[in-house]
């Protein structure tokens, strides 16, 4: 795996702080409604680095983007209330930078002038085509409000954008403790599992995952295939999957994983029965069906509880668990006894478990399981392409130790 680059990075505990201005990265891409924070967990997950930071004597200019404002201000996609959100969570007043231009000599100014343990925070970076694009000039910019740049934003690190990579070509860049943990968890148990080591992969399309699972069959003892990808593997096996979900493109991808696992002597683990209905919906009629007689008129959505003896027996007796994509339709109640099943097996075990982001991740708070897991990632395209083998550019981007 090509992840040699994404060990010993340094972090934060690497720079003398004591009069020195942190440029940081954070990912606080926040629900929004009606102008108010719907859930602040990006915004707690990095308050340990700010913290350190200001226990360290350094002030902080900190970048971030919200939703998709492609390059452009939009009111609605402002940062203002993470600004006023963050200020409850440490006591004191974050300064607010709210000019269009993201950085401009006032926004220079108010960086040049904080004083230590002071924190401020700049208007949405997407505001400004350039931030995509990965313009130099605006990378200089926001380079020019600090002296070390901190990469805390691994939802973004799959990107190379100018706040997340184009700023390290002007100033020193290291992680923040965030950061540090995601490579931590996710580097060990890719390239340095506890065995037997157990990837459970879910979710709707094989090919939107076949390089992950290419990767993970190089790696893991079991590899378990739930979610809407079930049928696509029932399907190149021969079944009939009724109106169930296919990924047409990944029939043959489906047949090469099972051959490769076979290969490499991985237990592939797939449904041996499934929850169907007759339509896509919580108050559809639906029963459990062995994977050779589901009707012609019902679509699979949740694994069936055979399924689920089978799957939380095999993961029981796992060292090292990575999880990514749920089982079924974990959002509608009648669908969600697989999803909840797998959490809740992970969260009993002894494992180390590693949930990668996106729909596992809240799944697994739906159930109220999340402090019972190892290590959730805070990024869900990050966190695929970090277990596909990729390097992140925003990870590369750090220096070395």
């Amino acid at each position: 795996m090509n992840n040699e680059v994404n060990a010993m990075k340094k972090t934060v505990r690497d720079i003398a702080w004591a009069g020195k201005t942190a440029v940081m990265r954070c990912d606080f891409n926040v629900p929004l409604a009606d102008g108010v924070i719907t859930d602040d967990t990006r915004i707690k997950a990095a308050l340990p680095t700010i913290e350190y930071l200001i226990g360290e004597g350094a002030s902080i200019v900190i970048m971030s983007h919200l939703g998709r404002p492609k390059g452009k201000p939009v009111k609605e996609m402002s940062l203002e209330p993470v600004a006023k959100r963050l200020s409850e969570y440490i006591g004191k007043d974050v300064i607010f930078c709210p000019s269009d231009a993201v950085v401009d000599e006032e926004v220079k100014k108010a960086a040049g002038s904080l004083e230590a343990g002071s924190v401020m925070l700049i208007e949405n970076v997407r505001y400004r085509a350039e931030e995509t694009d990965n313009d130099p000039g605006f990378a200089k910019e926001l380079s020019e409000l600090g002296d070390v740049f901190v990469q805390e934003a691994f939802g973004t690190a799959h990107r190379a954008h100018a706040s997340t990579t184009g700023i390290a070509d002007y100033i020193p860049a290291v992680s923040g403790f965030l950061i540090d943990k995601e490579l931590t968890f996710l580097g060990n148990a890719v390239d340095n599992p506890e065995r037997p080591f157990a990837a459970i992969m879910g979710g709707a399309k094989v090919k939107d995952k076949i390089q992950v699972i290419t990767n993970l069959l190089n790696k893991v003892d079991i590899l378990v295939i739930g979610g809407g990808m079930t049928f696509t593997f029932l399907k190149a096996m021969g079944y009939s999957i009724g109106t169930s979900l296919l990924d047409e493109e990944g029939l043959d991808k489906a047949v090469e994983i099972m051959k490769l696992a076979d290969e490499k002597g991985v237990k592939l683990m797939l449904s041996t029965d499934v929850v169907a209905a007759d339509s896509f919906s919580n108050d559809a009629a639906f029963d459990v069906y062995p994977i050779d007689s589901i009707p012609d008129d019902r679509m699979g959505l949740d694994i069936g509880p055979d399924t689920i003896a089978n799957f939380t027996k095999v993961l029981s007796e796992a060292k090292t668990i990575v999880w990514n994509g749920p089982m079924g339709v974990f959002e509608m109640s009648n669908f969600e006894n697989g999803t909840r099943a797998i959490a809740e097996c992970l969260a009993e075990s002894d494992a180390t478990t590693v949930i990668g982001g996106g729909d596992s991740a809240a799944a697994v708070a739906k159930f109220g399981l999340s402090d019972r897991m190892s290590h959730i990632s805070t990024g869900g395209g990050a966190s695929l392409e970090f277990l596909e083998g990729k390097v992140l550019p925003g990870i590369a981007c750090i220096e070395d130790k």
